[in-house]
């Protein structure tokens, strides 16, 4: 038999929690696991939510709609887009993941444009959908490429993963509405916005208009529930909202019936609103606290954060990888995200969205080693 082999490799940030259980077990000391993408400043309270499920309804237990359940999209519409999207636009998927590997999929252009410092997973994705990678500096680089963009398409993360910044949103929807107005495809993936916006959040509703624009979300940032897998697609496009239909149609015979169900009770219901109001307060509470402990006693590296604001959930480090985890704090180094910067190894990406005591706690031992760098 022969296989399709697709060249691509398993993320190194799942080897490096591998790693960290495994020192755990061996050494019976505690690990700070910064390595992960996941909110852990606390986790979602689900008790009272999960009360309003029955667990024998149709909603969980035959095939749910293709493209998700009405409720639910007409439930996005208004928590993202103020009630003006088309609920016919939006495509409920398998995580935020899915949604980015949906669009890679179904939008035919040869190569798609991201920073040159990015979560590599987009280049793992690119690799097996056959896409061909382009990098630019900074979002502020990309109106000087113009040329180059034209007929192929850009990827905008923001937040961003690695660094953690966001750049101002006007200057973002400037751009975007520029790059789509040029014949270029923008893939607005963001799904650290919502940790800190609410449904007053208008910038998703101000680019509906915009017909080169793909969204892709996620609940697992925002609302704490990575292992739910719940994400969708927005698109104003009707070829590529069918495409997408017919893919989620094959590949998944639609989207699972009970993580749909419990977010849209945390959309829609008293308990679940709640939920999610308390869960987005103290994370981005602690989120912001490390963040400022951090720049604070200089671990934070600032070269990084000279267009935007470092926000999280994730922060860029001045130390490296190994240095980190002689201290047990577990990291992913740069490297992984940047193979062509100079001096990549000197830098580290950590998550910042765990218990500000904790991070303390694993940090103040190396204070005087950052202060005499």
């Amino acid at each position: 038999m022969e296989v399709i082999v697709s060249g691509t490799e398993q993320c190194a940030i799942v080897e490096i929690g591998d790693l960290v259980r495994r020192l755990t077990q061996e050494t019976g000391q505690e690990y700070l696991a910064l390595n992960r993408g996941i909110n852990a400043v606390v986790n979602i309270d689900l008790s009272e939510v999960v009360k309003s499920i029955d667990f024998n309804s149709p909603e969980i237990q035959i095939y749910p709609p293709t493209t998700g359940f009405p409720a639910l999209k007409d439930a996005i519409n208004k928590e993202y887009f103020g009630g003006k999207a088309n609920p016919n636009q939006i495509s409920i998927t398998g995580g935020g993941m899915a949604a980015i590997d949906m669009a890679f999929q179904t939008v035919k252009v040869d190569k798609v444009f991201v920073p040159e410092i990015i979560w590599e997973s987009y280049f793992m994705i690119m690799q097996m959908r056959g896409k061909q990678p382009g990098l630019y500096h900074s979002l502020s680089s990309l109106k000087g490429m113009i040329d180059e963009l034209r007929g192929n398409a850009v990827l905008i993360c923001d937040p961003s993963n690695p660094v953690g910044d966001k750049y101002d949103d006007e200057k973002l929807f400037e751009l975007i509405k520029f790059l789509n107005d040029n014949d270029v495809v923008v893939f607005c993936d963001c799904p650290y916005r919502r940790i800190f916006k609410d449904a007053d959040d208008s910038f998703y509703e101000r680019l509906l208009p915009l017909e080169n624009v793909v969204i892709t979300e996620s609940f697992s940032k925002s609302v704490g529930l990575s292992g739910i897998r719940l994400g969708f697609i927005h698109c104003n496009n009707p070829v590529f909202n069918k495409e997408i239909l017919l893919r989620l149609l094959f590949a998944t015979n639609g989207i699972n019936g009970f993580a749909q169900q419990l977010v849209l009770r945390l959309l829609t219901t008293g308990e679940g609103k709640k939920a999610v109001a308390e869960f987005k307060q103290k994370t981005v509470e602690g989120i912001t606290k490390n963040i400022a402990y951090l720049r604070e006693k200089g671990f934070l590296a600032e070269e990084f954060y000279q267009e935007s604001t470092p926000v999280g959930i994730f922060t860029i480090l001045n130390m490296s990888y190994d240095e980190l985890m002689k201290n047990r704090i577990a990291s992913v180094s740069l490297r992984f995200f940047a193979k062509e910067l100079e001096n990549a190894d000197k830098y580290a990406r950590i998550c910042v969205s765990v218990p500000h005591e904790k991070l303390k706690r694993f940090f103040e031992p190396l204070e005087s080693l950052v202060a005499s760098k």
